[in-house]
């Protein structure tokens, strides 16, 4: 039964600083607007893609072509105020992205996630809702973490079970894990040692799962590979952030670089709000492709942000100019 905590405090605070989500009210905002409008080229009707996506869901033929599109373009529910709604994949397909990411739901003072994703019933409708619109879960995002600390959390091992397990049950090979706020390793260097000995153990139990943990540390680049090779594990690697690298004035290609095809799962391809990628002056879009395409790296970029700030709920607005963009320049010669 979900608690009374003022909506889980309001999302945990909005997650991380600058989210801006809305309370349940906020979906009424959302005008949906006829797919034409945002289906602009052929590039963006290939959204079958299937590396991390559902499994069993599709067609030999359609796995055939997914393997040929070496980019895919994600959204996160959270921020399309579709939080664990079937509803996401129908918005997704209609904003011309190929995939969510799906999120475990609140934390607040709980246990573990306020998932609905552990019934099983729940699952097979969001799978199905997945295939009827072409569309693919391509990441389970532990979003809770921004605002808490799973380096001081008692019941941090049932939470990372129950994701990696969800991961599991719905054949979704990534997982994302902010450190967030509270397991800031530049502000709090005395965590370090806790963070390595339980990312070992989440590690080895998404290994034997099959399954990857992606992690946004908040480090640079060189800071986090070595924490990466501190934790030794297969099961976690870098889930890297556009947002992170700018925010502290980084290049975001030299980072890229400097991680490495090997250690990068996923990435989420945006900016904080203000202006739409394709209007951002900090993000160059066609060089960070050139970057990704000299590493070989092949894979999902999920949309969180860059929102423009003078109407910022406007999900189809935002998100559709975001997602047409990021098709132009990533998807524009797939065949």
């Amino acid at each position: 039964m979900e608690d009374k905590s003022s909506e889980s405090q309001k999302l945990d605070r909005s997650i991380k600083e600058g989210f801006n989500l809305s309370d349940s009210s906020g979906e009424s905002e959302i005008r949906m607007l006829p797919r034409r409008e945002f289906l602009t080229t052929a590039a963006v009707l290939l959204t079958a893609t299937v590396l991390a996506g559902p499994r069993g869901l599709w067609s030999d033929g359609v796995r055939e072509t997914a393997s040929r599109q070496r980019y895919r373009i994600g959204i996160a529910d959270l921020m399309i105020y579709q939080r664990q709604k079937i509803g996401s994949f129908a918005l997704s397909e209609q904003l011309g992205a190929d995939g969510i990411e799906v999120d475990m739901g609140g934390l607040g003072d709980r246990p573990t996630f306020n998932s609905k994703l552990s019934d099983p019933a729940i699952r097979d409708q969001f799978l199905a809702d997945a295939k009827s619109h072409h569309q693919f879960i391509c990441s389970i995002a532990m979003t809770g973490f921004y605002a808490q600390s799973f380096a001081e959390r008692p019941t941090w091992k049932q939470m990372f079970s129950d994701s990696i397990e969800t991961m599991k049950q719905m054949g979704v090979k990534i997982g994302f894990l902010p450190f967030g706020i509270n397991v800031d390793l530049i502000k709090r260097p005395e965590l370090r040692p806790v963070v390595i000995e339980r990312l070992k153990w989440v590690g080895e139990k998404a290994a034997k799962a099959g399954v990857v943990i992606g992690i946004e540390s908040g480090l640079d680049a060189a800071g986090e590979l070595a924490l990466l090779k501190a934790i030794d594990s297969k099961g976690i690697r870098s889930y890297f952030n556009f947002e992170v690298a700018l925010d502290h004035n980084r290049d975001v290609c030299k980072e890229l670089q400097l991680l490495g095809k090997k250690w990068i799962c996923q990435i989420h391809g945006t900016n904080a709000d203000g202006v739409h990628l394709e209007m951002d002056p900090k993000v160059n879009m066609p060089r960070i492709k050139k970057t990704l395409d000299k590493m070989k790296w092949s894979g999902w970029l999920v949309l969180q942000r860059s929102r423009d700030q003078k109407d910022p709920r406007n999900v189809p607005y935002n998100f559709g100019a975001n997602a047409r963009y990021m098709q132009s320049i990533f998807n524009a010669k797939t065949k």
